[in-house]
């Protein structure tokens, strides 16, 4: 059955757009583009590659062959995706040197029938923070995901996940690596985050099949998808299949691509690939997390939905098998919103009182930090109704004890050079918490009653005090003002 190609993604330059056009066009239309311009200066480009422009697999032997990394055999597919072993990067790279020689048309084995293997999710960030291989685009910094995972471990409870779950990582910041012929099968992202993905060297095909559409390639009961779409597909089982309507990308060495929030995707390395990949998620994307996790977790509790009776926890059960399955858990994503919750609103306050301009709010942070309150505050309403994490699973999140810990201000440090990078203001040194934190009591900012945060409306009732206070100490007349006011409207409740 032949895919039916409905057009192309579209290319930009990167240098010669703005990020509040890249936001406009691609981030709020959910649509994907691809980047050039972006990679110059990166050593990454240097040392990972020949004079010839291929895989410099020598230099990865040389000097991060002990890594242990996980690889795809693009031949064997085990449950929805391919199956993966683990190796060294040495060893990863003997293989590939030769198979790669032997490569045939086929494209999941070699000529002799050898399976190709894959490189994929790489935490090279993590094992390697002094090698700087490259600067993350600015159009791609403001990832929470990321910087929440740099200073706290994704699960609340240690045990939610086995320790070597896949899903449950350190960071979601890879290094993949394949021979021409190595493929992705078809999937969306991680908790339908963002990606970006940027061609060191090499060429892949993308095929791309927006949202709205994404249903034609699951069976009649929506509960499995097509694995490979460039074999025959069962029309009987997947009957929505041909109506599909894909777009085609080709991405050229050092072109990067942004993929969407829930565009389905399978990619091919058109020829021998090094490729670095992030997935993130911020204001602009928190929606599509949330309705994952929903979604996930009904699924979740129908599948167990016959143990209930003699189940003593039936709902923590169901919160531990989505943080396996899915990678956080209601509780996780929530203390995750707090968090960064609590940061924009110290960053906002913060910013007021710098600045003697009146005119502050002007300034694009200010209203990138509303936007970001806004956001938060909309998925902290859907939450609410809820029931999981009320009772026996509430939870207790301090806020004056999280304004003492050392990593939430290494958040929100990072949270304030992200902004001034991305709305190009002077940098500055956070070296002391005084800096940052120093007059929030002032203004009695966080008061007693709105301290302690039990459940998701105990959130919403916290904003909104914080945002009655800073709106008496905001001039009147800001244009911020009316964003704000938006999170305290009867219609936002």
């Amino acid at each position: 059955m032949g895919l039916r190609i409905g057009g192309e993604i579209e290319k930009e330059n990167g240098d010669e757009l703005s990020y509040s056009d890249f936001v406009e066009r691609y981030l709020m239309k959910n649509r994907p583009v691809v980047l050039r311009g972006l990679m110059d200066g990166w050593r990454a480009c240097k040392d990972w590659v020949t004079h010839t422009g291929q895989p410099n697999l020598e230099f990865f032997s040389t000097h991060f062959g002990k890594s242990i990394v996980q690889v795809a055999d693009c031949g064997t597919r085990e449950f929805t995706d391919q199956k993966r072993m683990e190796m060294s990067v040495a060893e990863f790279i003997d293989h590939w040197l030769k198979d790669s020689a032997n490569y045939h048309v086929n494209a999941t084995t070699n000529e002799h029938g050898k399976p190709l293997v894959y490189l994929k999710d790489w935490h090279f960030v993590k094992e390697y923070p002094e090698y700087l291989a490259y600067t993350t685009p600015l159009f791609f910094r403001d990832d929470w995901l990321n910087l929440y995972l740099d200073n706290y471990s994704m699960h609340n409870e240690p045990d939610a996940c086995q320790e070597k779950n896949e899903i449950s990582c350190s960071d979601y910041r890879f290094v993949y690596m394949g021979a021409k012929g190595t493929w992705t099968p078809l999937h969306a992202d991680v908790f339908r985050s963002y990606s970006w993905s940027a061609n060191v060297c090499g060429k892949k095909k993308w095929l791309f099949l927006p949202p709205s559409q994404s249903h034609l390639v699951f069976d009649r009961n929506m509960k499995s998808s097509v694995y490979n779409i460039c074999e025959d597909v069962n029309e009987a089982k997947f009957p929505g299949f041909k109506k599909a309507v894909w777009l085609e990308c080709i991405q050229e060495q050092d072109e990067i691509i942004f993929v969407p929030s829930g565009w389905y995707h399978q990619v091919h390395n058109l020829e021998d690939t090094i490729s670095i990949n992030h997935n993130w998620f911020n204001a602009y994307n928190l929606s599509w997390v949330w309705d994952l996790l929903l979604k996930d977790y009904n699924e979740a509790k129908e599948y167990i939905e016959d143990v209930r009776d003699i189940c003593d926890d039936f709902e923590g059960l169901c919160q531990r098998n989505l943080a396996a399955n899915t990678g956080m858990n209601f509780c996780d994503f929530f203390i995750f919103i707090a968090c960064f919750s609590f940061a924009n609103l110290v960053q906002l306050y913060h910013l007021h009182r710098v600045n003697e301009n009146p005119s502050w709010c002007l300034f694009p942070k200010a209203q990138h930090l509303a936007l970001n309150l806004l956001s938060a505050q909309k998925i902290v309403l859907k939450m609410k109704t809820v029931d999981a994490l009320a009772g026996d699973h509430a939870l207790l999140l301090d806020l004056r004890k999280m304004m003492d810990d050392s990593k939430f201000l290494e958040l929100c440090s990072g949270l304030d050079r992200t902004y001034r990078g991305i709305h190009k203001e002077q940098q500055q040194n956070y070296d002391k918490k005084e800096t940052l934190m120093d007059g929030l009591g002032d203004l009695d900012f966080i008061v007693k009653s709105c301290s302690q945060i039990y459940a998701p409306e105990d959130l919403v009732s916290f904003i909104d005090s914080a945002v009655k206070k800073l709106s008496r100490a905001f001039n009147r007349e800001s244009p911020l003002l009316p964003e704000l006011d938006e999170l305290r409207s009867p219609d936002a409740q």
